[in-house]
């Protein structure tokens, strides 16, 4: 096996420590909600997604023989929190919760295209960002319309969790 070099085993820990993250997000917010919230199938369905992506930067992380982020017990809990709490305050909280963390992915998952379109390194991993921006756009873009801005306090929330999204991803890059 090829050593990967250093900032590509960054992107694909963090990438996969993200994709992680969002299924235990939607998994606190299916657990307070239920299959009867006026967003479950939606949220249900965008779990699916996210359990795919996670799935494959598994693979590919075994493949290339990249460890995993340490604070993953950490993010099991921190996600599932976020998730629970924000349906525990209604569901366009829950949406809110989607929008802002699928805001920062897009424009992580961007710059990370960004570099590597530059570089002309690593097309495999390029395009399953690519595809993955994609779905993320559109579960913003679903949240958005299912009501996101309309739940209370919206400003602060979608910037605090953007705030802990930021963060989580500089965290997740090096541990």
């Amino acid at each position: 096996m090829t050593k990967v070099p250093d900032h590509i085993a960054r992107m694909i820990r963090v990438d996969q420590a993200g994709e992680f993250g969002a299924t235990r997000i939607y998994a606190g917010q299916l657990a307070v909600m239920g299959d009867r919230g006026p967003d479950s199938a939606e949220i249900a369905g965008m779990a699916e997604q996210e359990a795919g992506h996670r799935a494959k930067f598994d693979a590919l992380m075994a493949r290339r023989g990249v460890r995993p982020t340490a604070l993953r017990p950490f993010w099991d809990r921190a996600g599932f929190a976020l998730g629970a709490v924000t349906a525990l305050i209604g569901p366009e909280a829950a949406m809110a919760c989607t929008a802002a963390v699928e805001t920062e992915i897009d424009d992580h998952y961007s710059r990370q295209l960004d570099q590597l379109e530059a570089s002309g390194e690593d097309p495999e991993l390029a395009a399953m960002i690519e595809e993955f921006r994609e779905d993320e756009r559109e579960h913003r873009d679903a949240a958005l319309a299912a009501g996101a801005e309309r739940a209370p306090a919206y400003p602060l929330l979608s910037g605090l969790i953007r705030i802990g999204c930021r963060a989580a991803i500089r965290i997740s890059e090096r541990v």
